[in-house]
């Protein structure tokens, strides 16, 4: 009786709350773009407009209305409802789907109350809704960056039900659109072929990008879209939608295209086996969906999120990175600490900050050797390494580096202590033949006690080895086995409590050690969302380093990351190109090697220290600047990208030479960013030690002006040729 009273107080609170409001506009607001909601006559919140801000509070009231109501409180026609719910009188995807204690599967969601406060860099928006019949509230969040024209949502679901209720619909927020015609990005791709770019026009009905990963968002399809409105997407013209979800797990977006040619865009969590009983008085929060509409195409809105993530997203965005010499291109597992500690001095020779140590270092019963054993014992091999990790971090301090290590904290092999010990702490089947990818497991992080220990293992690097600067942290295994021990008859929470529970160790490790920076890994480039990266310096892109696919997967990454959260290194991938050549690919992002130093030539190993130079001294343009995407891989047998600098004193211009074919037509390429009015003198940096450059620009001035609009040939008619050009103000 006490929940009837309840709901139906808040029912009638909702209903004159909302007559109060009615025709109340809430304008989200950033200083080129606006979102505005209005609450309609049935008390219920619509979008009205998703475009360029508009200057005129007056013309407002000229803006359709979502709906009308007649007397009788009927509906004439549907409208764009901002978090539609499943069992009212729409007819396509909703946003939320709750079951009631009494088996009712319908919610009506009316406005309560909304309010804004300013936070750094912009404006918070939260908007209450309520059903009218059950005890059930949304929360709808919305951040609005006005410099960047970023946007940020995320919705809260809660109830006070007398018992749990189940949702099997869970989305971040809804956007609706109107145009002709709409054209779809997707980023798509596998292991070693990540962020493979594809464009189709959507149809009446829905396209669904999603993943069933469980332990990473991405490997099949990534996280991040961009929406041509009214045409295909254009690097520089054209309406476009650009927009991520921050979600470390299963994801699903949703474009639908309805009976009269509108499209509603719906990023959620994937509801796929993931039925979640909320219990009452809890809240179930949504990932943030991260989006920025851009009316000149995707190059301003990259350069918006860019500028973003760097500012307010990113972890350390402001902060500088180290450059790093990896081992395992070079070891493998096959290292003591005597190879370990000439690859340190091989790394001061090179000039980098770091030398990164790799997989292979931990396990004493079950040494790793290989990838079969190992995992999960965090102890180093007393066989392999007697000295410890302490010992090797005062041999990278005496070489003059800083010392970073490699864990995998999420994972367990079968052959290994951990899983002897607590088998319990497994995800996998209680009664079906176990698979195994990567002959590894993935533990529970929807268990407490397991959340502790992946603490724990981290926790106890830096506590016993302060001189520990780095970690390397990787996730080679998706979900498998899907059945949690813990969560026993709630299997429904299985892939959403987990990826809860990897943010909570990931917090609480920020918390007690907020500035050692660390690089998120995951089979190659398969963990890229900005929930993570609020944890994460840094991402490795790919496995994958042969510099002609790196171009196209950096070029795929950098329409949502700044440079320096990409890690690029120069390997042994493509051994038929010049390390000059894979060496110019990796600077465009975080630059790193992980090679055998005593396999380059004495002038190739000269060049490699004059590149890492020059990256450091033009990492302020690099790193912190604005970029540029110019050529296209996917438009031509080119590619060229360049960075200006914040102050535009300072620009460096990256061309590539993929596969040209016979006798093609060379055009120069120009350049954006520059300050047309000042003089910029153009150096052919990155030059093999003993030539000259070729290029008849260098060492000439030029005006931003002319750089812009008439350009440099940099171009030329061989495979696998590259030049990095520096432009300084003068």
């Amino acid at each position: 009786m006490k929940v009837l009273v309840l709901a139906a107080m808040l029912a009638c609170s909702a209903m004159l709350r909302a007559e109060e409001a009615v025709q109340k506009f809430i304008r989200i607001q950033t200083d080129d773009t606006e979102l505005i909601l209005q609450v309609a006559e049935n008390g219920r919140l619509y979008q009205s407009w998703f475009g360029e801000r508009l200057l005129h509070e007056s013309d407002l009231r000229n803006l359709p209305w979502a709906v009308r109501a007649g007397s009788d409180g009927s509906v004439s026609r549907r409208g764009w409802e901002v978090y539609s719910s499943s069992g009212n009188e729409d007819y396509f995807e909703p946003a939320i789907a709750v079951t009631h204690n009494d088996g009712n599967p319908s919610t009506w969601l009316y406005y309560v109350s909304s309010h804004s406060e300013p936070v750094k860099g912009g404006t918070h928006t939260e908007i209450t809704l309520r059903d009218d019949q059950y005890p059930v509230e949304v929360t709808l969040h919305y951040v609005a960056y006005a410099e960047e024209n970023v946007f940020k949502t995320w919705s809260e679901i809660r109830h006070h039900e007398r018992k749990p209720v189940t949702l099997t619909r869970y989305a971040s927020t809804m956007l609706y659109f109107s145009r002709p015609e709409y054209w779809l990005t997707e980023f798509s791709g596998d292991w070693a072929r990540e962020v493979q770019m594809s464009s189709q026009q959507l149809r009446p009905g829905k396209k669904i990008l999603d993943t069933k990963l469980g332990s990473r968002a991405a490997m099949h399809m990534h996280p991040f879209f961009e929406l041509g409105l009214g045409a295909p997407v254009r690097e520089d013209e054209g309406e476009v939608l650009m927009g991520t979800i921050g979600w470390t797990g299963n994801f699903s977006m949703t474009f639908e295209v309805d009976n009269a040619g509108n499209l509603r865009v719906i990023p959620a969590i994937n509801p796929y086996a993931s039925a979640y009983s909320l219990d009452p008085d809890r809240v179930f929060t949504t990932p943030e969906f991260v989006f920025t509409l851009s009316p000149d195409g995707t190059g301003p809105g990259s350069r918006n999120l860019q500028a973003w993530a760097r500012k307010y997203q990113l972890m350390d965005g402001k902060g500088s990175r180290m450059t790093l010499l990896n081992n395992w291109e070079n070891t493998g597992f096959d290292f003591d600490q005597e190879k370990l500690t000439g690859l340190m001095h091989e790394a001061a020779a090179l000039g980098v900050d770091m030398f990164l140590l790799d997989d292979g270092w931990f396990g004493n019963k079950y040494p790793r050797s290989n990838d079969r054993a190992g995992l999960g014992d965090w102890e180093v091999t007393r066989t392999k390494l007697p000295g410890g990790i302490k010992a090797l971090s005062d041999a990278a301090s005496d070489a003059g580096v800083k010392f970073g290590i490699w864990i995998e904290p999420e994972m367990v092999n079968p052959k290994s202590e951990l899983f002897e010990k607590h088998p319990e702490w497994v995800i996998r089947y209680p009664n079906r033949e176990t698979y195994y990818y990567r002959n590894q497991l993935v533990l529970d992080l929807c268990n407490p006690a397991v959340q502790d220990y992946v603490f724990g293992v981290v926790d106890r690097i830096l506590s016993e080895n302060p001189g520990v600067a780095y970690f390397k942290w990787d996730c080679n295994s998706p979900v498998t086995n899907i059945y949690s021990p813990y969560l026993k008859d709630r299997q429904g929470q299985l892939y959403i409590d987990h990826v809860r529970g990897v943010y909570n160790v990931l917090a609480r490790l920020r918390e007690k050690w907020p500035d050692v920076p660390m690089m998120m890994c995951s089979g190659g480039g398969a963990r890229c969302d900005y929930e993570a990266l609020k944890y994460f310096t840094e991402f490795w892109c790919s496995d994958n380093t042969d510099p002609f696919e790196r171009i196209y997967i950096q070029w795929g990454f950098s329409h949502f990351f700044p440079a320096k959260a990409m890690c690029a290194h120069v390997t042994g991938w493509n051994r038929s190109t010049s390390v000059k050549f894979r060496t110019d690919v990796a600077s465009m992002c975080k630059l790193g090697f992980d090679l055998g130093l005593d396999e380059l030539e004495p002038e190739e190993l000269e060049y490699c220290r004059a590149a890492v130079a020059n990256w450091k001294r033009f990492s302020p343009a690099i790193m912190d600047g604005e970029q540029y995407r110019l050529v296209s891989p996917y438009e031509c047998n080119h590619a060229a990208v360049n960075y200006v600098s914040a102050d535009r004193s300072q620009a460096i211009l990256f061309a590539y030479d993929l596969h040209p074919r016979y006798g093609e037509k060379l055009f120069p390429v120009r350049m954006q960013g520059l300050d047309p009015d000042r003089m910029y003198r153009v150096e052919e940096i990155n030059l093999m030690p003993g030539t000259r450059s070729r290029l008849a620009s260098d060492g000439q001035a030029y005006s931003g002006d002319y750089l812009m609009k008439v350009g440099l040939d940099v171009f030329g008619t061989l495979s696998g040729v590259s030049h990095v050009l520096a432009v300084t103000a003068l």
